[in-house]
């Protein structure tokens, strides 16, 4: 696989982590609970990708693997970690804000 298919696909996956579909589906359509459930999803595919990583990592150590395959699956989970710390550092913002409000 060429280098710029690995980043095709590297780009591919992390767009499908905010894809409105994926959005529209973890949330229920809109339904009670939705943003726990969108961070539940975002959660789940952490877990997949940082799995993939890390059998690639194991499948280099013995000789089965490509490093620009363990790269990729490195960024994409780092990508995907940060997405997850963003989203936890806004809503802490948001908290805080709304602690701050007077009553």
């Amino acid at each position: 696989m060429s280098t710029s298919s690995l980043a095709a696909d590297a780009y591919a996956n992390t767009a499908r982590l905010f894809a409105p579909q994926s959005l529209q589906r973890a949330t229920g359509q809109g339904g009670p609970g939705g943003f726990g459930e969108l961070v539940n999803a975002a959660l789940q595919n952490l877990e997949q990708t940082t799995r993939a990583t890390d059998q690639r990592s194991q499948q280099m150590a013995a000789g089965r693997a490509d490093l620009i395959d363990v790269v990729t699956a490195v960024s994409e989970t780092e990508t995907a970690i940060e997405a997850l710390v963003s989203v936890r550092d806004k809503v802490v913002q948001a908290y805080d804000e709304i602690m701050r409000m007077q009553i």
